[in-house]
């Protein structure tokens, strides 16, 4: 769709979290240019691309932000989560460890973001089924246990990267608009600012805006 500021109705920040190699950047590439970096390089504090889509008759920009999974970037990243709407959390089903610390991943994003922010718990790299060490069973108690959606992807060969981001946004908009049915304040949510050059929250503009969910 097109890049114009009139062309969607809705701005919801995702983050991305998790582990560094799970291939976070690479669900974010293949998700909004279609694309995958074999050669992918660690993310160096924190990126973010946009793609809009549909939601019934809206159109909602997603702003997704790619953080950083090593340890020395931690105190850049978490001044990010501030504002998100939705979180990825993402993982190596080849991995064990990398799904032994998500616990650790949403302790930190419920203590930097809003209690109401839709999680999404994600198993990747299902082209690597054969090197399995995360059975898709536990993973999914887990996610259903503690109200995350849960699905398993492939940035490699695009498996479910379109379903893993289109129920989240479709999650979230449903989540506004229960909001917008309690509320008389503008249809339209900007909930990061536009650059990443920038960490002020999108309260400061001008025009009203905002929705807490």
């Amino acid at each position: 769709m097109g890049s114009g500021e009139e062309d969607y109705n809705f701005v919801f920040k995702v983050v991305l979290i998790g582990e560094s190699g799970v291939g976070k950047t690479n669900l974010l590439s293949r998700f909004t240019r279609n694309e995958f970096n074999h050669d992918s390089r660690t993310t160096i504090g924190v990126e973010f691309s946009t793609r809009t889509i549909l939601v019934g008759d809206a159109a909602v920009k997603a702003q997704i932000w790619d953080t950083a999974g090593l340890e020395r970037y931690r105190a850049i990243t978490s001044a990010y989560y501030r504002g998100a709407v939705g979180a990825l959390v993402v993982f190596d089903i080849t991995k064990h460890q990398t799904y032994d610390v998500v616990d650790r991943w949403l302790k930190e994003l419920y203590d930097h973001a809003e209690a109401s922010i839709v999680v999404m718990l994600v198993g990747n790299k299902t082209d690597l089924a054969q090197a399995r060490e995360v059975p898709m069973e536990e993973a999914k108690m887990f996610a259903d246990n503690n109200g995350l959606l849960f699905v398993e992807t492939s940035a490699l060969d695009s498996t479910n990267v379109e379903q893993a981001f289109e129920t989240i946004l479709k999650e979230i908009f449903h989540k506004v608009q229960t909001q917008k049915q309690r509320s008389s304040q503008s249809n339209v949510v900007s909930l990061a600012s536009e650059s990443a050059e920038s960490t002020a929250p999108a309260q400061t503009e001008k025009r009203p805006c905002c929705v807490a969910l």
